[in-house]
This record gives structure tokens, C-alpha cells and sequence, in this order.
């Protein structure tokens, strides 16, 4: 599944052409390497959003082509949630 598809499925990122925006920003990385919105996510590919004051840090656990909002969040487990100093 594309990064920026997985990440608005998944509600990490509500819109897919914003997901599509900080992928081109280079603020998303996948397995520590920063990644294009077309890159090819598996399960178990960590992925870490860089944002301006806030780091997320998620393992994908599935990758299914549509979910329920409130089933959202059994798409991917935390791995890292914190705010960076500045």
C-alpha cells in the first residue's frame, strides 16, 4: 500500500493530498529512511512523522484498503509519541 493512501486510512494524517504534502517535505520517514508518498508499506515497517514540534513513531500492524474510523487506530501500534524541544 502507497505511504500517503496508509496514512490517511489509518487517520494518522486526516487528508490524503496533506499525507501526500509532508511526505514531499521530507518529514516522514519508513525504516529510518525518509520516504515518497508512493513508497510501498508492509506490515512491520516502522514509520516516523516529523512535525513541527511533535514526533509520532508507529509499527504498521495491518494495511487493509478501507477501515472504520473507530477501527483506525488497530492499523498501526506507538511506538514513540513525544513533543521535541525548541
Amino acid at each position: 500500500m502507497r505511504l500517503d493512501k496508509y496514512l490517511k486510512i489509518s487517520r494518522l494524517i486526516k487528508r490524503r493530498t496533506v499525507a501526500k504534502d509532508v511526505c514531499e517535505g521530507e518529514k516522514i520517514s519508513v525504516n529510518g529512511k525518509v520516504a515518497k508518498p508512493a513508497a510501498d508499506i508492509k506490515l512491520g515497517d516502522i514509520i516516523t512523522i516529523d512535525m513541527r514540534r511533535h514526533v509520532l513513531e508507529v509499527k504498521v500492524l495491518a494495511t487493509p484498503n478501507s477501515v472504520r474510523a473507530n477501527e483506525a487506530h488497530d492499523l498501526y501500534e506507538i511506538l514513540k509519541d513525544f513533543k521535541k524541544d525548541e
